[in-house]
């Protein structure tokens, strides 16, 4: 059994501030992380200089595998323009390895031609940006059904329409993967992974919100350790990260011990 390589996303920590979330990664074991630009008065969004967290990531001996992330990049404007290069340039002077890329989920964009037009536009423009820097685009189809890029198949087929494939890469998000309902896995374009779990019995699969993301465990019904052999046996060898988003998970009193609870429990199942 080989081991999986695990990674932790500062969602699932959220109030802890950056070196507290640095030192509970070294803590399991881990070696990759994902920061965030969405924590309210944490790094990177209270003003953190990127040179600050390179210098605390290379403390604890991690790398920073993405900032997470450039909202609504399929929204391609001058003001998306504007975010994309600040947080380009974060990554590329924190040392980070990549920009996730999240598209428009407000029910907007849609249509079928309109979607893959926009997807193709925001990849085209994105592409110069990304290179210069040396950063990979990673795009992350989300499963709500009021997504404008659900299918993580669209996804590649824009990724190759603009030559993009040694720039972009998908996100494979267990939760998004499950309620978009789509079987074909892409581990050949796959740069991350994330993984949750749901174990709420009642709420159904079109009801599910991040709020119900926790860590995966016994009760999981997404078929967490399903995804990850898949994914394995068909060639991702990247890691697997952390991304629970409930307050259940974010309130825990010892989520060191939680998390190590959740990787043991994978890594017996996979």
């Amino acid at each position: 059994m080989t081991t999986l390589s695990f990674a932790l996303n500062h969602m699932t920590a959220p109030a802890l501030p950056l070196e507290e979330f640095f030192a509970l990664a070294q803590s399991l074991g881990i070696s990759a992380v994902e920061i965030r630009n969405d924590l309210a008065g944490n790094a990177i969004i209270d003003g953190t200089p990127a040179n600050q967290v390179k210098i605390l990531a290379e403390k604890y001996g991690l790398t920073i595998i993405s900032i997470n992330a450039l909202q609504r990049f399929n929204e391609w404007n001058k003001e998306r323009a504007r975010e994309a290069q600040e947080l380009i340039s974060y990554a590329q002077d924190c040392d980070a390895k990549a920009l996730v890329l999240v598209p428009v989920n407000d029910g907007s964009g849609q249509k079928d031609g309109e979607r893959q037009a926009n997807l193709r536009q925001a990849l085209s423009a994105l592409k110069p940006m990304l290179e210069q820097a040396g950063i990979i685009g990673l795009v992350e189809p989300l499963g709500f059904k009021i997504c404008s890029l659900r299918s993580k198949t669209e996804a590649v087929e824009g990724i190759g329409a603009v030559g993009g494939e040694g720039r972009f890469k998908l996100v494979h998000d267990t939760f998004h993967h499950y309620l978009a309902g789509e079987d074909i896995f892409h581990s050949e374009m796959t740069g991350l992974v994330h993984i949750s779990g749901v174990a709420d019995p009642d709420v159904t699969g079109g009801d599910m919100r991040d709020p119900h993301r926790v860590l995966v465990g016994a009760d999981d019904r997404l078929d967490n350790a399903g995804q990850i052999r898949r994914l394995r046996t068909s060639g991702y060898a990247g890691p697997f990260s952390f991304e629970p988003f409930s307050p259940a998970v974010h309130q825990l009193s010892d989520v060191q011990a939680a998390v190590r609870e959740s990787m043991a429990f994978l890594q017996a199942r996979v």
